[in-house]
């Protein structure tokens, strides 16, 4: 009977302790308390919410998140005890509970939660204590007791030490203990740290300038000596509205001089700052061109702003010509690979800085990188005045070499002291993916032949209608001589090539050479045609290029289709077979490439092809995007 009265007791006193409410965005270093229970609110699982640790959690992390991190909580909130513990060496990141937590290699003071039920004999604030906005320490006066109890009446607070609030079995694994807090408790700690990258002093409400002192050395850090201070700072993840794998084409050329070298190298670490670079946003790799090119470092290098700014300022002047092409080229075959660290998700862009003129040529290596789904900006820098253009050994060699001649993906700056202005139009254009027209699409990136049954039984009136679904199907493309290319024939005994890949560079072009085509009128092998268009038509692919075959035909072949429709599937041509009326519905799936009901497709009439039109279009881009983007 006595025990339930005590435990009734508990209850209420639970129920009615006053539990201070905070956000999911709360870090545990804002707040002074040095063990407190809180309410976190739903939704603390996003990932804008920081964690750093696992199962020990830096307190530069926030508290709710930790919380849903460590299984304590699940995303729909709830009560938590939090204990601040002392600071750790190095926190491992974990994926748990739907939230990320990442590493920090060091950081002053650590915290550990669990269920939000008061442990017995022990006061909990029923209001938060928070260091002040600002200013990075405590109000004078006031002392902070991390690491210590709550006080219970006529007993002093000790430090907690980790193993106490982890238990025993967690420890046993490691055999490790933490530092403990310094034996000067009635020190006043201070809350100043370190300026995480990418982010604003003033929005952490901490100073601009950070400088170490006694405060690391008071919360049981290494002297200066033994301990960088860089490595105190959270990292940014990167910017994720500008994900892009970046790289920069640098003029090292001996006429660029010693000077103007040292302007470029700080152009490029102005980018970098204003880019924010990390794994979830921006990448970066610089490429240093003279007479040849070499990689000074790659995507995976850095992957943040702090440390690419170190590595750019390192770079030594190589000398020699100003080989842009052969620059560009060698980006083209090896700056771009997985194992540089290109993401494959993320657009490749490639920023090439010439001073004056190229002593090379520009255009064809520049079309070959733009093919590949490079996007190439170029900036020029004090470009040739009129006596010196007679030295220039391609003219207009920028506009050549960018695949829109509109400005956006050229710069002109006309001395190198005006070149600090270009960071921020620079920074803006190669984040601003949606006009990044030079990348792959499912849109423009293939060459497509259309094969075309001609055959006396579909007849005047329905091969017009044939002839409109091609036009359809065309003008959902981009079409020009670098994005994607169509091409047509038509077949019926025998075959015809109506215009090749190389024929028509624009759009108009294209639709207007399929009205023009005259009907011919006879039998039906499609096995032939498909020969016919893969030596005619295909053998004439760009290499990089997707190779697409799309054949219509209104009846059964007179001839076996199974060998030639092999063959260009051996050969990487992606067949979609379109069945009109009689046309044989196996015959289709055997033409089709695998798998059929993907690739094959059959109307009952002629009027109703263009409902076939979204559905092919559709499933070339969803293939498209399952496969590596370049």
């Amino acid at each position: 009977m006595g025990i339930a009265v005590l435990t009734m007791k508990a209850s209420v006193i639970e129920m009615f302790l006053a539990v201070p409410q905070i956000n999911c965005d709360v870090r545990a270093g804002k707040i002074i308390n040095p063990e407190f229970i809180v309410k976190c609110p739903a939704g603390c699982q996003d990932p804008r919410y920081h964690v750093y640790g696992t199962d020990v959690y830096a307190s530069y992390s926030s508290v709710c998140g930790a919380a849903v991190h460590s299984g304590v909580l699940d995303n729909s909130g709830g009560k938590i005890l939090v204990r601040k513990v002392a600071g750790q060496s190095g926190y491992k990141g974990s994926y748990s509970n739907g939230v990320q937590s990442l590493s920090l290699p060091r950081w002053r003071e650590s915290f550990v939660v669990s269920e939000g039920k008061p442990q017995k004999g022990v006061t909990y604030p029923s209001s938060l204590t928070y260091s002040s906005s600002k200013s990075p320490a405590a109000k004078a006066g006031e002392t902070t007791k991390a690491y210590q109890s709550p006080s219970a009446p006529g007993t002093t607070a000790q430090p907690v030490p980790l193993m106490q609030v982890l238990g025993t079995t967690a420890v046993e694994g490691t055999h490790t203990t933490l530092p403990k807090p310094p034996p000067s408790a009635g020190s006043t700690t201070s809350s100043l740290r370190p300026q995480p990258v990418g982010q604003r002093s003033q929005e952490l409400g901490e100073p601009e300038l950070w400088k170490p002192g006694s405060v690391l050395l008071d919360a049981g850090f290494a002297p200066k000596k033994e301990l960088s201070t860089q490595s105190l700072e959270p990292v940014s993840q990167g910017d994720p509205s500008c994900k892009v794998d970046l790289s920069f084409l640098i003029d090292g050329s001996a006429s660029i001089g010693k000077r103007r070298f040292r302007i470029q190298k700080q152009f490029l670490a102005d980018v970098a700052q204003a880019l924010d670079i990390g794994p979830a946003g921006p990448l970066m790799g610089v490429v240093q061109y003279g007479d040849n090119p070499v990689t000074q470092f790659n995507l995976k290098t850095h992957m943040n702003s702090r440390d690419l700014k170190t590595a750019v300022e390192k770079i030594t002047q190589r000398g020699g010509l100003s080989n842009v092409g052969r620059a560009i080229s060698f980006v083209t075959k090896n700056f771009f690979s997985k194992s540089n660290g290109n993401r494959g998700s993320a657009p490749n862009v490639a920023v090439v800085m010439v001073d004056g003129w190229p002593t090379d040529k520009v255009e064809e290596a520049s079309r070959f990188a733009r093919e590949s789904g490079i996007n190439i900006f170029f900036i020029t820098m004090e470009g040739a005045s009129e006596n010196e253009k007679q030295y220039v050994l391609e003219p207009n060699f920028a506009n050549k070499a960018v695949c829109r001649t509109n400005g956006f993906y050229s710069l002109s700056v006309q001395n190198w002291f005006s070149l600090h202005k270009t960071v921020q139009p620079l920074v803006k254009r190669v984040c601003d993916t949606d006009r990044l027209a030079c990348s792959k699409t499912c849109l423009n990136s293939a060459d497509i032949g259309f094969i075309i049954d001609g055959s006396s039984s579909v007849g005047t009136g329905n091969f017009r209608t044939v002839l409109q679904f091609v036009a359809n199907l065309s003008k959902e493309f981009e079409i020009s001589d670098t994005d994607t290319r169509i091409g047509a024939m038509q077949y019926t005994y025998e075959q015809r090539l109506e215009f090749g890949f190389d024929v028509y560079s624009t759009k108009p072009d294209v639709l207007n050479a399929i009205k023009r085509l005259g009907y011919w009128s006879g039998g039906t092998s499609t096995g032939a045609a498909i020969n016919y268009a893969l030596e005619q038509l295909f053998k004439k692919s760009k290499p990089n290029k997707r190779k697409l075959m799309i054949l219509i035909t209104d009846g059964r072949s007179y001839d076996d289709v199974r060998i030639p429709a092999m063959v260009a599937h051996h050969e990487g041509v992606i067949t979609y077979a379109i069945g009109v009326a009689w046309a044989a519905q196996d015959e289709l799936e055997v033409i089709a490439t695998h798998p059929a009901k993907d690739h094959a497709f059959f109307v009952d009439e002629f009027d109703n092809l263009y409902k076939v039109v979204p559905k092919v279009i559709q499933n070339i881009c969803t293939e498209f995007n399952s496969q590596p983007r370049n």
